[in-house]
């Protein structure tokens, strides 16, 4: 088996695009359903949840940003995106409007290898490039990529007994 630094290395990651948007929604449902031992829903289950739906659904919109990881066959692994909320349809890791909320899947097979870093890492580059005020997401308390996003610089700035929500800071927000 590849060392996680050389699987990243055979693999590519590009930025999402509007032909991405099936994928997102696929990703979508594995990041709600990161469980091993949970069945990973249909899309149209999650788009049924309005409060699922609104990170991936029309991607993109104005704001939207994100990369997909693929294989060296270039079949997607995982995708990172960010999406802008107002406070009148928040998501569960919002923190202000002008701070994206990130979504992140790795699909199961690929966990474990730094594909779900590599993402991180490029969506906070881009963000620092595009001069975002920070980044916001959720994340629940048993899942191991809260570690990661621990590393990467992201505090809990609030979230309940199940969940965290997260924020990495660029500047005062």
């Amino acid at each position: 088996m590849l060392s996680s630094r050389d699987y990243v290395a055979c693999m590519s990651i590009r930025r999402a695009t509007e032909a991405d948007a099936a994928l997102l929604l696929e990703m979508l449902s594995m990041a709600a359903d990161w469980r091993a031992d949970s069945g990973v829903r249909p899309v149209e289950d999650v788009l049924a949840e309005p409060s699922l739906a609104h990170y991936a659904a029309e991607w993109p919109q104005d704001g939207d940003d994100g990369w997909v990881a693929e294989d060296a066959n270039g079949r997607p692994v995982g995708a990172a995106w960010w999406r802008f909320f107002g406070s009148g349809d928040p998501g569960f890791g919002f923190v202000a409007q002008d701070v994206p909320e990130v979504s992140i899947a790795v699909r199961p097979q690929h966990r474990g290898r730094g594909v779900g870093s590599a993402l991180m890492h490029r969506l906070i580059s881009d963000a620092h490039e595009q001069a975002l005020n920070g980044l916001s997401l959720s994340v629940e308390r048993e899942n191991a990529a809260l570690r990661l996003y621990a590393r990467l610089g992201f505090i809990e700035v609030g979230g309940g007994d199940d969940a965290a929500t997260m924020l990495l800071r660029f500047s005062a927000t």
